[in-house]
């Protein structure tokens, strides 16, 4: 009874072991599907993106010489006129109210208590705050004149990208219809926002057609460059969760894929510079289904 007890016992000890080993068989047959690529050699461009404004940076403003009417208003929005044109005349309250009294009473006198208003600069008309018939004040603001020749873009720079622009001679721009501009570097505005600690580079373009003022292009700031960097997709590289270490899954053989620890220099908006190790141009390596895997996996490739 005891013998036929421990057969029993060895029967099922050696099923158990058999099923174990049949789990293990089939746990190492499952592989996970990946796609690779290779590496790439290629120039490679680490840059930043700043919003740059057109303006004007000089205006006249128009004011008036004396208290009293306006009698004529030679202005239009977007006129352009010549340094001296006459822009209004204004007649004093009191030529207003004793000036035809005068006249009848001695008409050789001709006292018509008008004053000339003429454009203090060369530009076009860009706000008319006052017309004809209006009653305005010394000095009041009547319309005020911009210089076209003044036109340039200020560029944001925060203060930290000072070495990566200001021994540059021009920056490329983009406008949002896709136009592509060179701005000259002409200087910048002894200033800076205290809030957002930002220097305004002052961008000259040179353009056959005017631009409005306000308009916001894209300036791209250069970093760093390499002429022959090897790199592979952003997807093909892998992090930890405090971004300390980085590696990919490169393919040892058809079915094998190891991790391997590398070092990463310039980054563009969909590659990565790999700088060490040196990659050969036959090495596949992962870029999808890389996720999760160990150090040693078995994959299959369903795509190159």
């Amino acid at each position: 009874m005891r013998q036929t007890i421990l057969y029993f016992l060895l029967l099922i000890t050696l099923a158990a072991c058999k099923n174990n080993v049949a789990k293990e068989e089939e746990i190492k047959e499952i592989k996970t599907p990946v796609t690779v690529a290779g590496i790439a050699n290629e120039p490679l461009a680490e840059y930043v993106e700043l919003n740059a404004v057109s303006s004007f940076l000089q205006k006249w403003i128009v004011r008036a010489n004396t208290t009293g009417y306006l009698k004529t208003a030679h202005v239009e929005l977007n006129k352009f006129v010549q340094n001296g044109e006459l822009l209004y005349t204004i007649k004093t309250k009191e030529a207003e109210s004793i000036g035809n009294r005068i006249n009848v009473l001695d008409s050789s006198f001709r006292f018509s208590g008008l004053n000339n208003i003429k454009a203090n600069g060369s530009g076009f008309i860009s706000q008319i705050n006052h017309q004809n018939g209006d009653y305005v004040q010394d000095g009041e603001q009547l319309a005020t004149i911009t210089d076209t020749k003044s036109f340039v873009f200020l560029l944001d720079m925060p203060y930290e990208l000072r070495p990566f622009i200001i021994n540059k001679k021009s920056l490329e721009m983009l406008l949002p219809d896709g136009e592509r501009l060179t701005g000259m570097i002409a200087g910048n505005l002894p200033s800076m926002d205290a809030a957002s600690q930002t220097q305004s580079i002052i961008l000259k373009v040179n353009s056959t057609h005017p631009f409005p003022e306000n308009l916001i292009a894209r300036v791209r700031v250069t970093k760093s460059f390499s002429r022959s960097g090897n790199s592979l997709p952003k997807a093909a590289v892998l992090t930890n969760e405090t971004q300390t270490a980085f590696w990919i899954m490169k393919m040892l053989n058809d079915s094998t894929a190891a991790k391997v620890i590398i070092k990463k220099g310039i980054e563009t908006a969909d590659r990565i510079e790999i700088v060490s190790p040196i990659l050969s141009p036959a090495d596949k390596i992962l870029i999808t289904g890389n996720y999760g895997l160990s150090d040693t996996a078995n994959v299959v490739i369903v795509k190159e």
